[in-house]
C-alpha cells in the first residue's frame, strides 16, 4: 500500500525531545518493514520549515535554517516526493467545497486531494481527527494513528 507521510510526522521524527519520537520511529520503522512506501509532498516540506524554523515560544522548534534544510533534505532522500499538479488544486477545491471545510483544515484537505490525485490509499498521522470527515470524501483515505500500530 502507499502512505502519505502527514507534517504531524515529520515534526516528531525531528524533535528528539518529543515524548512522540519513539512511538514515531517505531511506527515509521514497522511500516518500512512490511514493505510499504512512505511518501511527502512538497506540502510537508512547506509545512514542516514553518515549524522547524519559528521560534520554540511559538510553538516551533526554533531551529537554524541550516538544521531545518539538513533534516528537509533528510526526509526527501527516505520518503519518495509526489509531484504537486493542477489536478491536485481541483480536487482540493470538489473535497473543501462539498465539505464546507474552513480554515487551518483546508492544508488537510489538500493532503486528502494529493492521496486521491495520486492514487495513495493511506494517510499516516498523529492529527486523526483532522481527517475524519474528509477522509470518505470520495474514493476515501485511510487514516492510520501511529499509536495504533
Amino acid at each position: 500500500m502507499s502512505i502519505l507521510i502527514d507534517t504531524s510526522i515529520l515534526g516528531r521524527l525531528a524533535n528528539l525531545s518529543d515524548l512522540s519520537h519513539p512511538i514515531t520511529v517505531a511506527a515509521v520503522a514497522e511500516l518500512h518493514r512490511r514493505g510499504e512506501v512512505l511518501h511527502l509532498t512538497p506540502q510537508n516540506l512547506i509545512e514542516f520549515r514553518n515549524f522547524a524554523t519559528r521560534p520554540v515560544n511559538v510553538n516551533g522548534l526554533g531551529l537554524a535554517t541550516s538544521v531545518a534544510e539538513g533534516l528537509e533534505s533528510a526526509f526527501e532522500a527516505a520518503f519518495p516526493l509526489l509531484e504537486d499538479n493542477n489536478e491536485i488544486f481541483e480536487t482540493w477545491k470538489a473535497i473543501v467545497r462539498g465539505l464546507g471545510i474552513v480554515g487551518k483544515q483546508v492544508h488537510d484537505a489538500r493532503l486528502i486531494a494529493v492521496c486521491h490525485v495520486h492514487s495513495v490509499t493511506h494517510l499516516l498521522t498523529f492529527n486523526v481527527k483532522h481527517f475524519d470527515r474528509m477522509s470518505a470524501f470520495g474514493n476515501g483515505v485511510i487514516v492510520i494513528d501511529p499509536v495504533k500500530l
